[in-house]
């Protein structure tokens, strides 16, 4: 067994080394079910064999209790939100401490000194106004000559520094999702940090942002795309991002494999209904999609939707409970 955090070295060390004689795992920041875990919390009395998907089939009394049970997590979900899935952090009462050990070991370490010498950057301001840039505009869909223009440094410069962070396990990139097999003319990424608390520290961005919705949907969204990531790993899906261009109807994340398409989208805020002229609606019919998520702040949002022809199931489920559920889903496949 070999670790370490220099995973771009050993990535090509390995390959070199010989195909098949390496099992690689990557390792990600902590899921909500791992943070309450690893910080001792009491957790919810619910079968430890419960899975999102067991929630299309469950009854709406079923339901409203299981919401019931989750509701003492609330506080612990924002807490999570704020200081990520970082051992180091994880238990950490102090918020500003935690988001000075994040500056100090992303900016100072990896920005300025291992992805310096890994990979030669010579130049590692643009890097880093490169990285707080992304924060700014994570889950964002991501211009290339924009971003090059606002910071003044080359086109080539910013797509090559984007292949060094996303190598460096900073970011993600997903291209968009076409629709029966048609291609997409102009594909654009849209780009996320690993973890929501990187953006966090890097603006400074405290307790307050608990009551910003548009900033609360951006920390909820990577972090969804996080633990979807962390749970579909060992089926190597591609995860993208669906727009209609003509409409501008969206769907944030849609994991895809041979055996499934399963589209997300995130809507944490006060009020979320889900009608049927919303973007996941309409992707999943024309894709004849069987199950869809639909992400929601309230505790009292949570139920199966269906729309008059329309085959598929949208399951309406909080944010802290699809999470949690989601952590201890993962936590099962490598069980077994």
């Amino acid at each position: 067994i070999a670790t370490g955090s220099a995973s771009v070295v050993h990535r090509h060390k390995l390959a070199e080394s010989g195909v098949g004689r390496w099992l690689r795992v990557a390792i990600p920041t902590l899921s909500f079910f791992e943070f309450l875990h690893i910080r001792n919390e009491v957790l919810p009395p619910i079968p430890d064999s419960l899975r999102p998907n067991d929630l299309f089939t469950m009854q709406p009394r079923d339901l409203r209790e299981l919401a019931t049970h989750f509701g003492a997590l609330m506080p612990l979900f924002l807490r999570y939100l704020l200081v990520g899935g970082f051992p180091e952090t994880a238990g950490q009462s102090d918020i500003s401490l935690c988001q000075r050990l994040l500056r100090e070991d992303v900016v100072e370490r990896v920005l300025k000194r291992d992805m310096t010498s890994l990979f030669g950057i010579r130049n590692v301001n643009d890097l880093e106004k490169l990285f707080i840039y992304i924060c700014i505009h994570s889950g964002d869909i991501f211009a290339v000559q924009t971003a090059a223009s606002a910071l003044g440094i080359s086109h080539t410069t910013v797509s090559n520094h984007l292949e060094m962070l996303e190598q460096a396990n900073l970011i993600s990139r997903l291209l968009p999702a076409a629709i029966g097999g048609k291609k997409i003319l102009k594909a654009r990424y849209k780009i996320y940090l690993v973890d929501a608390a990187l953006r966090n520290a890097v603006l400074l961005r405290g307790e307050e942002i608990l009551n910003q919705p548009t900033e609360m949907g951006t920390i909820v969204e990577t972090t969804i795309l996080r633990q979807l990531y962390a749970y579909h790993y060992q089926d190597n899906p591609t995860i993208a991002y669906w727009r209609d261009a003509a409409t501008e109807k969206e769907v944030d994340i849609i994991v895809k494999s041979p055996s499934y398409i399963l589209p997300v989208e995130v809507k944490y805020r006060e009020t979320a209904d889900l009608n049927i002229k919303e973007g996941i609606v309409s992707y999943c019919e024309q894709e004849n999609i069987s199950k869809a998520y639909w992400i929601t702040k309230s505790p009292d949002d949570f139920g199966v939707v269906e729309f008059a022809g329309i085959s598929c199931k949208f399951l309406r489920v909080p944010a802290h409970i699809f999470t949690y559920l989601l952590g201890q889903a993962e936590r099962l496949l490598w069980a077994n």
